[in-house]
């Protein structure tokens, strides 16, 4: 199998074969992100991806659905993606599914009837890391679109009857306004249909742009505690169905839930946390934090 530096896939896609389509980022400019930042962003010719696919078909002949690794190989044009998707098909006849990672900024230069298409390919399935549905929290992670570009490409999507996961991000904001990104993200994210939403928290690593503007001044992190009561604002105001996980390395206390089932639940947990652990023994969690993988 070809693979180029670490390969990422989401916890939910823990089940799923794994190709690279992509590596690198057609992006690399958000401020908080580090994981890309040398790597130009590369397709995977075709002569590797199908000799990845033959090794596939040979372990594993009835794989049901294919991750495609890379930063956002959904930045690949339409025709690429179809040529992939369909080769998908030749060799993996048993493949339903193709799930990858996409920005906001790859689907704006699709039409809904090429989404159509590539969803009846079997393409189905974005992992997107929109961190916030905040303008001003956008902004200042300088992620290239805002609060309207992602209700207006995440509608496309919905039309097409394509599958799509969010991220949030509790402290990206910075101390005294996760309470605004939390209301106003959890009302955009309520306007549309994330089958997921995997919550991370901020954690500045040296070799980042907002790990700079924090040791100049410019930037001041918010609390742990404050995160937490983010989470839970988060979560009170969103108003649709939807299976949220906030269980990765980068949470000091892991929850997952049913939304809007389990609500009260987790905010329970997540209150009982706040009362019974002290901010420091928190800081200390984040502080030993090497690395999110």
């Amino acid at each position: 199998m070809h693979f180029t530096g670490r390969t990422w896939r989401p916890p939910y896609e823990a089940h799923s074969v794994i190709i690279q389509a992509t590596s690198g980022c057609t992006y690399r400019k958000c401020r908080f992100c580090s994981l890309y930042k040398d790597a130009c962003f590369r397709m995977a010719p075709m002569e590797e991806f199908e000799e990845d696919l033959a090794e596939i078909k040979s372990c594993q002949p009835s794989a049901r659905r294919i991750f495609w690794t890379g930063a956002n190989p959904f930045a690949m044009r339409y025709e690429n993606l179809k040529l992939r998707a369909l080769t998908v098909r030749d060799y993996l006849i048993k493949c339903r599914t193709m799930a990858m990672f996409a920005s906001i900024r790859d689907i704006r230069d699709k039409e809904v009837w090429q989404l159509k298409k590539l969803r009846a390919m079997g393409i189905n399935g974005l992992s997107i890391g929109t961190e916030s549905g905040d303008d001003d929290t956008l902004a200042l992670a300088d992620k290239g679109y805002t609060a309207a570009d992602i209700l207006e490409q995440c509608r496309k999507l919905d039309e097409a009857g394509i599958e799509y996961y969010f991220v949030y991000m509790t402290g990206l904001a910075g101390r005294g306004n996760g309470y605004r990104n939390a209301v106003n993200s959890a009302k955009l994210f309520s306007r549309l249909n994330p089958y997921y939403i995997s919550v991370d928290s901020l954690t500045l690593f040296p070799d980042t742009e907002l790990y700079r503007m924090e040791r100049e001044g410019g930037f001041i992190p918010a609390r742990e505690k404050e995160r937490l009561r983010e989470l839970q604002v988060f979560i009170q105001n969103l108003q649709i169905r939807t299976h949220l996980f906030a269980d990765s390395v980068s949470n000091f206390y892991p929850v997952t839930a049913y939304l809007p089932k389990e609500r009260d639940s987790v905010i329970g947990e997540l209150q009982y946390i706040m009362d019974t652990v002290s901010e420091e023994e928190m800081r200390e969690y984040r502080r030993n934090l090497k690395s999110l993988g």
